[in-house]
């Protein structure tokens, strides 16, 4: 379950805040414009939050990875948004 002060630790000037709740929260990077889903699961161990992510609105998401928590999904979605404003291949 999210705890309400990391959400609140969403850094506001990176991301749109889509959607926060207990266990879902949405948001979009400024620099991309990519949506991202993250997931926490009730399960304890690796990987409790699956990250979700799509190029646009319409859009399906994918699966793109796991995390331990919202602090290391964010860190994760910062460096993809790096790899893809560095020129993509």
């Amino acid at each position: 379950m999210f705890r309400e002060r990391d959400i609140q630790h969403l850094d506001k000037s990176y991301f749109n805040i889509v959607l926060t709740g207990d266990f879902d929260v949405t948001v979009q990077s400024k620099n991309t414009g990519h949506f991202w889903y993250i997931h926490y699961r009730e399960c304890h161990g690796e990987g409790d939050c699956v990250i979700f992510h799509k190029h646009r609105a319409s859009h399906p998401y994918h699966q793109h990875g796991k995390a331990k928590n919202l602090r290391q999904a964010v860190r994760k979605i910062k460096g993809h948004d790096v790899f893809q404003m560095n020129g993509r291949r």
